[in-house]
């Protein structure tokens, strides 16, 4: 099953016999799953699963759902804010079957980066070249491996459900399109643990709010200050830059108004991607859409080129994201370029709030919530 698909299904849109006996499963593997998740929080609470400290401040950034909910940009927004600061940081960050730093490993060769799904360490080393990209799931070791780098801050990526390492400051993503993940646990939602652990966020940052209604963001906002009544809440919306192709050459945004764009994607939240396309002005004739981290071939690209050119798009336009697992098999020259949208985070509400949380953390003034 393709993620649209699961996304229908858990959704409630997609029906029938079938959809509702999967839903069914789902909902009682979701319970098996829900009591690992609850059992493994509270031995963390209670400290009976040991906590390590790192030598410096950590800030994390992470999400209680799958799928695309901003962080990249936000923490790409917050190591710009440290090195404002002069403020040396290192980005501790999973990747995605990788591991070793932006001067190494995945990095250090054009095999690697074909072999390698690296595309959120990518960006961030393209995005922060200031900062060194630490790429290891034990994110301890990885701490430790940023002391020698001379770091004096962390900033740990999808870092909320990684509790072993200890942070002076938790912040959470939430998607506004999609904030809490049809309200139910994997596998039966896309909910990483239950809502009412951002009790142990310090602020929460809602992504994307103009694609939803005034109302609806009041809604999300108020449910949030019911569970964590402390955290700062605060508003942002993903704002495209320009458009660049694949060799660097800006295109500016105005030149994407009327124009003809074909998109491709493969992301958590692939419909808030051609949102931002339509918004821009363009007329998206088509797109194609693929899973989360997909690992794109060169059929692949030959197959969006050919419906590009079949409804005579004159740009093909993705993201960042896949601009990094795609740029090795892109082809150099072709009639209808292709391009990449470059975006970032900005705050409408609570930016100066969020900068001065930041600081504190960095004082050692937040007192941690385990």
């Amino acid at each position: 099953m393709n993620q649209r698909n699961f996304h229908k299904l858990i959704s409630g849109q997609s029906v029938g016999l079938t959809a509702t006996l999967l839903r069914f499963s789902m909902r009682v593997a979701a319970i098996g799953y829900s009591l690992a998740v609850r059992c493994r929080n509270f031995l963390y609470s209670k400290q009976w699963l040991k906590i390590h400290t790192a030598d410096m401040p950590v800030i994390s950034i992470g999400n209680i759902t799958t799928g695309g909910t901003g962080k990249t940009p936000l923490v790409i927004w917050i190591c710009k804010f440290l090195q404002e600061k002069q403020i040396s940081c290192a980005i501790l960050t999973r990747g995605y079957k990788a591991r070793g730093t932006k001067d190494e490993g995945p990095f250090g060769s054009a095999q690697g980066r074909r072999e390698t799904k690296i595309d959120e360490p990518a960006v961030l080393a393209e995005s922060c070249p200031q900062a060194k990209v630490i790429i290891n799931p034990d994110r301890v070791a990885a701490a430790e491996q940023a002391v020698g780098f001379g770091a004096k801050a962390l900033i740990m990526d999808d870092g909320f459900q990684h509790r072993r390492l200890h942070r002076d400051l938790d912040i959470v993503t939430i998607d506004a399109t999609c904030p809490f993940g049809y309200g139910k646990l994997l596998p039966a939602g896309l909910l990483r643990e239950p809502i009412d652990s951002l009790k142990r966020a310090d602020a929460a940052v809602l992504t994307r709010c103009d694609q939803i209604s005034g109302s609806e963001l009041s809604r999300v906002k108020e449910e949030l200050q019911i569970i964590n009544s402390d955290m700062i809440i605060a508003k942002s919306i993903h704002k495209p830059v320009c458009a660049k192709s694949i060799d660097g050459e800006e295109i500016a945004l105005e030149q994407l108004r009327g124009r003809k764009v074909f998109a491709f994607c493969g992301i958590g939240n692939p419909d808030a991607f051609l949102s931002t396309i339509k918004n821009s002005g363009a007329e998206l004739v088509g797109s194609k859409i693929y899973d989360d981290h997909y690992h794109y071939t060169s059929g692949c690209l030959a197959d969006i080129y050919e419906q590009a050119c079949y409804l005579t798009a004159d740009l093909i336009l993705t993201t960042q994201k896949d601009r990094a697992r795609a740029k090795m098999i892109i082809p150099a020259s072709t009639d209808i370029p292709f391009a990449y949208l470059e975006v970032e985070i900005e705050f409408t509400t609570e930016e100066d709030k969020l900068k001065q949380l930041i600081e504190d953390a960095l004082a050692g003034k937040i007192h941690r919530k385990y």
